[in-house]
């Protein structure tokens, strides 16, 4: 069996000064403590590791290379109770993030770079992916997290609140609109508003339309076949609006910009994690609703 490590640090302290009294107020314990520990030791090795006298402390054969051999012995065990700890608080693994594409313009990357920063044990992959299929894509195992856009449905998963955002529209710069600092609903209303497909993100898409509901005459929404990242040429010619949250305002496509609407109510994007949660969840848990508190994600 292998000594207890504590007698064997206590044995390099010793090794290094060739002397108990040194060594024991090195260490912080009495000498005779520390002369029990070393024969206990030496009775388990079953061998002598030290030659002692009045005066000093000489290694036998057996101490001076156990001397040599322990340091790297100690401190791969020192990084295994690391590894250990890292993974029981968790901070050791390999995390897989799901994220909407409104989510991909500052806040998926804005959490993926404050878990890669602080958790360097940390493998983490983030992918896009159309906002429905997050939540079961949680539940089931096949991501670890996922970051979507309004109150998504699943079974299986808890959300947690991340940011809350401003609605507003993304225009033309040249746009008569874009002169205003706010833009009236009635006002935005008046063209045409490019919504997301229904089929992609039911949830936005009916919180967006709802915006206009009781407007008069009704709006004309326009849907894009294509998705709104590939085509933005009737946004950039002025003929429809883009209702759309405040993280729209960071990233500006050339010929493009962003003004909140004036009585709007907030878009919400909400971590989402499965029920049952591992060390390693909670560990996003934790970096998630720190940085949301540091860049002010939320209201007080």
């Amino acid at each position: 069996m292998a000594p207890d490590t504590v007698s064997l640090r206590y044995f390099l302290v010793l090794a290094q000064e060739l002397n108990f009294t040194r060594a024991a107020a090195r260490i912080g314990i009495a000498q005779p403590a520390l002369s029990a520990r070393m024969r206990r030791l030496e009775a388990e090795l079953g061998t002598a590791l030290l030659v002692r006298n009045t005066r000093s402390v000489e290694l036998t054969t057996a101490g001076a290379a156990l001397a040599e051999s322990a340091p790297p012995a100690l401190a791969a065990l020192d990084r295994a109770w690391d590894t250990a700890r890292s993974a029981a608080v968790g901070a050791l693994g390999t995390l897989r993030i799901g994220y909407s594409l409104s989510a991909g313009a500052e806040t998926a990357p804005a959490l993926v770079d404050r878990l890669i920063r602080d958790n360097s044990g940390l493998e983490v992959g983030a992918v896009p992916m159309a906002t429905p299929e997050i939540s079961p894509a949680v539940a089931d195992g096949r991501i670890d997290a996922g970051i979507t856009r309004g109150e998504q449905p699943g079974d299986g998963v808890r959300r947690f609140l991340l940011r809350r955002s401003r609605i507003g529209v993304q225009l033309a710069q040249h746009h008569p609109l874009a002169e205003r600092a706010e833009i009236e609903i009635a006002d935005a209303a008046a063209y045409p508003l490019r919504l997301p497909d229904r089929a992609a993100n039911p949830v936005v898409h009916d919180q967006l339309s709802a915006l206009f509901r009781d407007t008069r005459p009704h709006p004309r929404f326009h849907t894009p076949a294509v998705a709104f990242d590939l085509s933005q040429r009737d946004l950039r010619d002025g003929v429809t609006l883009a209702p759309a949250g405040e993280a729209a305002a960071t990233v500006q496509p050339a010929g493009l910009t962003w003004r909140p609407l004036r009585g709007a109510p907030g878009l919400t994007l909400h971590l989402v994690l499965p029920r049952e949660q591992s060390p390693l969840h909670r560990r996003i848990r934790a970096v998630a609703k720190a940085l949301a508190r540091e860049l002010h994600w939320l209201p007080d």
